[in-house]
C-alpha cells in the first residue's frame, strides 16, 4: 500500500469507496423512491451553466455567488460555473424544453454533484451529493405540502426519528417590500462591521441568515416577516400548515428562518439533525414563484427542494443507524481446477443472471486461500467443486455461518441455491 500516493483528492472533497459508495447510493435511491411513487419524472442537466444564470437566479448578493462558486472561462470564450445548486438548472431545461407549455404541473426530480468552494468541515464540502425535486405551474399550497411530505418520508424510510421540520414564510412580493424597509431600518440601527452594513442596503435578509453568535444576538429585537404578510400569503402559509398536520408531519414555526438564496418567496422549510453540530441541515427548499421571470421566462411558479445525502448519511451515524446498502454476495463458487473453474464460471453467471448475487474464486487459488475469499465477501453459502464432484454430477454446498455441508446434484444446483437464499 502507498501511504503517500503522488495525487490526493482535492481539498474539500473525498472519495466514496465501498462500502460508504453503496452506502450513498442507498440514501439517493431511498430518497428518490417516495417521488418515483408519486409520479415525479427524471432529468437531468449538465453540470455547468452559464454563469449568468446563477448570477441572476441565485442572486448577486449571496454568498454562493459572491464567495463560493467555481465559475471559469472555456477556451471558446464562454463563462460558465460548476453547478452550486439544482434549481436554477432544472428551470432552465423546463424553459428551452418547453415542458412548460404542456400539462401543469410539471413534477420532477434529479440527483446529481454540486460544487461550493466553501471552508471544509465535517458535514460541509466543496463537492457534494444531492436529491432533489421540483414543482413547476401551480401555486397551489397543496404542491408546497406535498413536497415536505415526501422529503419526511424518505427521511423515515431511512430509519431516521431525529430529523425536525422548520417552517416560515418569506411572503409574496406583496408582502415583502414593507418587511424589508422595517428590517432595514432596524439592521441601521445596530453596531456592524462595513461588509454586513452593505448587505443591509443591498439584501437585508441575507444578514438574518448570518451565523455569527453576536450577529444573532443583535437580530433577537428584530421585526418578523409573519407580522407583515399579506392576507392571500397568510392564507397560502395557514394552508400548508394545516395539509402537513393532517398529513401526521410535525413541524416547528421558525419565522427567523432564511436559506442562502434570493429566488425563495412564500413557503420555506428545512430539514435539520441535532446530532451534526453546526452544520444541522440535512436537506431544505421553498417556493420560487419569481424565478422563472428572473432568468427569461414566462411567469411559471414552483416549489421544491434538495436533500443532502452527504449530511443523510453523518445523521444516520450519528442514530447509530446501520449503514444501508447492498446485499452483497449470497454465493461464492469455489473451484477446485481448470475443469471445476470454468464450470464455476458457467454456474456464477446463471445465478446473476437468476438475480442470486454470486462471486468465484479466481486465480488458481488452492481450498484454503479461495474459502478466505468466500469468507471475506460475506456470502452465506460457498459452493466447492472439484474434479471428482464434477464426474459425480454434484457440488458441495456449504453453510460458511454454521459449516454444515451437503452434496447436491448439479442439475438441480441453482434452483436449491435460489431456494435457500
Amino acid at each position: 500500500m502507498n501511504a503517500n500516493p503522488t495525487f490526493r483528492a482535492p481539498k474539500g472533497t473525498f472519495d466514496l469507496v465501498p462500502p460508504r459508495g453503496e452506502a450513498m447510493l442507498a440514501v439517493r435511491e431511498a430518497m428518490a423512491a417516495p417521488l418515483r411513487s408519486a409520479g415525479y419524472g427524471y432529468i437531468e442537466t449538465p453540470s455547468f451553466e452559464e454563469t449568468t444564470l446563477f448570477a441572476r437566479g441565485v442572486g448577486e448578493s449571496t454568498d454562493i455567488v459572491t464567495k463560493e462558486m467555481y465559475s471559469f472561462t472555456t477556451r471558446g470564450g464562454d463563462d460558465v460555473t460548476l453547478r452550486p445548486e439544482g434549481t436554477a438548472p432544472v428551470l432552465r431545461a423546463v424553459l428551452e424544453n418547453n415542458l412548460h407549455r404542456g400539462a401543469l404541473p410539471v413534477k420532477l426530480w434529479y440527483s446529481g454533484s454540486y460544487y461550493r468552494y466553501e471552508r471544509p468541515q465535517k458535514g460541509r464540502y466543496r463537492h457534494f451529493s444531492q436529491v432533489g425535486a421540483e414543482i413547476l405551474g401551480t401555486e397551489d399550497p397543496a404542491s408546497d405540502a406535498e413536497l415536505i411530505v415526501l422529503a419526511v418520508d424518505a427521511y423515515r424510510a431511512l430509519g431516521l426519528t431525529g430529523v425536525r421540520v422548520l417552517l416560515n414564510s418569506l411572503g409574496s412580493h406583496e408582502s415583502r417590500p414593507a418587511y424589508r424597509a422595517a428590517l432595514q431600518d432596524y439592521l441601521r440601527g445596530l453596531d456592524l462591521d462595513e461588509e454586513t452594513r452593505k448587505r443591509v442596503e443591498l439584501n437585508p435578509l441575507r444578514v438574518l441568515d448570518d451565523k455569527r453568535p453576536e450577529i444573532q444576538k443583535a437580530l433577537t429585537e428584530a421585526p418578523l416577516i409573519t407580522d407583515f404578510l399579506s392576507p392571500a400569503d397568510r392564507a397560502h402559509h395557514d394552508a400548508v400548515r394545516s395539509l402537513l398536520t393532517a398529513s401526521g408531519v410535525a413541524f416547528e414555526d421558525d419565522p427567523r428562518l432564511v436559506r442562502g438564496l434570493d429566488y425563495y418567496t412564500r413557503t420555506l422549510f428545512e430539514f435539520v439533525h441535532d446530532g451534526l453540530g453546526s452544520q444541522s441541515a440535512v436537506g431544505g427548499g421553498g417556493r420560487y414563484d419569481g424565478l422563472s421571470e428572473l432568468i427569461g421566462g414566462p411567469a411559471l411558479p414552483g416549489v421544491g427542494w434538495a436533500l443532502g445525502a452527504d449530511r443523510t448519511l453523518l445523521a444516520m451515524e450519528a442514530e447509530g443507524l446501520p449503514l444501508p446498502g447492498t446485499t452483497g454476495v449470497q454465493v461464492f463458487a469455489v473451484p477446485l481446477g481448470d475443469e471445476a473453474a470454468a464450470w464455476a464460471f458457467s454456474l456464477v453467471t446463471t445465478l446473476r443472471r437468476e438475480g442470486v448475487a454470486a462471486d468465484v474464486a479466481t486465480g488458481g487459488r488452492g481450498l484454503k486461500g479461495a474459502m478466505k475469499a468466500a469468507d471475506r465477501s460475506g456470502a452465506k453459502y460457498a459452493v466447492v467443486v472439484g474434479e471428482r464432484d464434477l464426474a459425480e454430477g454434484v457440488a458441495q454446498v456449504k453453510d460458511l455461518a454454521t459449516g454444515e455441508q451437503q452434496a447436491i446434484s448439479v442439475n438441480g444446483l441453482v434452483t436449491h441455491l435460489k431456494r435457500l437464499v
